[in-house]
């Protein structure tokens, strides 16, 4: 059996998350590192005020997540896998040991930054609960246009999937869905429309800037949540790094991919918990924790249960 280290994207923030992260050395390692790159105190990005930024919240991820792995993995807790959702898939990089922490947090700031530009106001993320996604799709080609750009972006569960686009596109798109029966719609906290093409263009920009950073293969197995696959060569966890962005999200299909390879503990990195609550449905026969909430010594002690630490 195998452990999955699982890494939240962007909607996941909460203000004060870097205030709450364990009072530990390798916790306070990562913060001084990146506060020293960046050359500004990284304690200050996760302010409700900061938060609106999303330079700030992708760094924030990024801190949370690496540094908190980094505590498991200090005391022996070496997970089989790691995947990230959006954001969290450069968290999982780091973890896995193919890009330096200093290179990450560098590009993710110029990520947050590229995003920001293209998309200042107007645009975001909508998730749409309780439709099929052939029904939702079939509401995006009805409002879909020019003047009213609206894309599928996440498929989080069968009955659980994020549009991105214009305030318009997707009001209309919300609209019509809660007509179809939707149990909910709710307008996320992103403030750009990720994982679609309204993205292509900031995304060659950052694979323009990380083709000079070196770029290793992975010591854990990386999967892609772009495309719900193994992806261990450096070239392609390039290219799947640079251009997440731009491209549909399919946890659902990440996760399972994740339980046919034997996967039988999931860890979700902070903040917060949502991850857990998808993975409860593709692994009702494991074990789901969260970071967030839990003790230390014991996400550490169901690693070595699962006979993950080590080795």
């Amino acid at each position: 059996m195998s452990s999955l280290f699982a890494f939240p994207g962007q909607g996941a923030q909460q203000p004060g998350m870097l205030h709450q992260l364990p009072d530990a050395a390798e916790v306070a390692a990562c913060l001084q590192e990146a506060s020293a790159v960046l050359d500004e105190d990284v304690l200050a990005l996760d302010s409700e005020k900061a938060l609106r930024s999303t330079r700030a919240v992708q760094l924030s991820l990024l801190l949370a997540g690496v540094s908190c792995a980094r505590l498991l993995m200090a005391r022996g807790a070496r997970p089989d896998y790691v995947a990230g959702l959006s954001i969290g898939a450069w968290a999982a990089a780091v973890t896995a040991g193919a890009l330096q922490f200093s290179d990450a947090v560098r590009l993710v700031a110029l990520r947050g930054e590229l995003m920001e530009r293209a998309w200042p106001e107007g645009y975001g993320m909508t998730a749409i609960l309780g439709l099929e996604r052939a029904v939702v799709e079939g509401l995006l080609a009805e409002v879909n246009g020019l003047d009213t750009p609206v894309y599928l972006a996440n498929v989080n569960a069968a009955n659980q999937l994020v549009i991105a686009g214009s305030e318009a596109a997707m009001a209309a798109v919300g609209e019509r869905a809660r007509a179809l029966g939707a149990g909910a719609v709710k307008r996320l906290a992103v403030s750009v429309p990720s994982h679609c093409a309204l993205l292509e263009a900031p995304a060659a920009q950052l694979a323009e800037a990380f083709a000079a950073v070196e770029l290793r293969r992975p010591a854990l197995r990386y999967l892609s949540s772009s495309s719900a696959r193994l992806v261990m060569e450096p070239a392609a966890l390039r290219d799947d790094l640079a251009f997440n962005m731009c491209r549909l999200v399919d946890w659902q299909g990440t996760l399972r991919n994740a339980w046919e390879r034997g996967v039988r503990l999931h860890i979700e990195l902070p903040p917060g918990t949502v991850l857990s609550g998808l993975a409860r449905r593709v692994m009702r026969q494991g074990t789901v924790a969260a970071f967030q909430g839990a003790r230390l010594d014991t996400l550490v002690a169901l690693l070595r249960e699962e006979g993950c630490a080590d080795r």
